[in-house]
């Protein structure tokens, strides 16, 4: 898939190539979102549903995220 046709919602198994990375905490049962690298953009997907959609970000979204997830800005919607 042409990195310009991306957007959410997309088939993360039509991202072909995409590397998905899986994070250390996850537990046994696949409770997890899954990150890839696609051109400029990072892809995220359920990792109980890998052929699902995915959500399509630029890396400064994403970054503003992980900025706000390391500060606690969303611990109240983990519990």
């Amino acid at each position: 898939m042409k990195v310009e046709t991306l957007r959410n919602g997309v088939a993360a198994g039509s991202l072909v190539g995409a590397q998905w990375r899986k994070a250390s905490a996850s537990d046994g049962r696949d409770d997890c979102v899954e990150l890839a690298e696609v051109g400029e953009n990072v892809a995220m997907r359920n990792s109980r549903d890998p052929e699902g959609p995915a959500l399509i970000f630029t890396r400064t979204e994403l970054a503003a995220f992980v900025d706000g997830a390391s500060k606690g800005e969303f611990n109240a919607m983990t519990v």
